[in-house]
């Protein structure tokens, strides 16, 4: 038995489709030690006030995480990119950030949502990603 039946196992078990809001949404649930992007940074838009925290917030979370940065295309279809390739939280830069200086962090799985200051960033990311921060 050779790596590709584990890989190929490991890929089918995680595979999933499910229906939310009438919308089909592909999941590949992958544990997250061995999902290649453990967090994606996404700021509500390309808005020029976005774009500064969202960078802000990458440059903080890549020395401890795999992360992707990523503003293509509406909000809602880059959660859709992300689900697919099975990255397990979603860090959300909005409007509201540049108010109050937090985040929110959607869970892949449960598609939950919780509001989380940028100073407490890395560590509310530990917990929900065991395993995965590289220090």
């Amino acid at each position: 038995m050779g790596i590709d039946r584990c890989f190929l196992t490991t890929m089918i078990d995680s595979y999933a489709e499910e229906e939310v809001k009438g919308e089909k949404r592909t999941v590949l649930r992958l544990r997250p030690q061995i999902a290649p992007v453990k967090a994606a940074i996404l700021p509500l838009s390309r808005n020029e006030q976005l774009v500064p925290p969202a960078r802000k917030v990458w440059e903080l979370l890549r020395p401890h995480f795999m992360t992707q940065y990523d503003d293509a295309q509406a909000i809602g279809r880059r959660y859709r990119r992300q689900d697919e390739i099975g990255t397990p939280c979603c860090v959300t830069i909005d409007f509201e950030t540049l108010e109050d200086d937090a985040v929110t962090i959607r869970e892949r799985d449960e598609m939950t949502q919780v509001r989380v200051p940028i100073a407490n960033l890395v560590e509310a990311l530990r917990e929900k990603l065991p395993g995965c921060y590289m220090g």
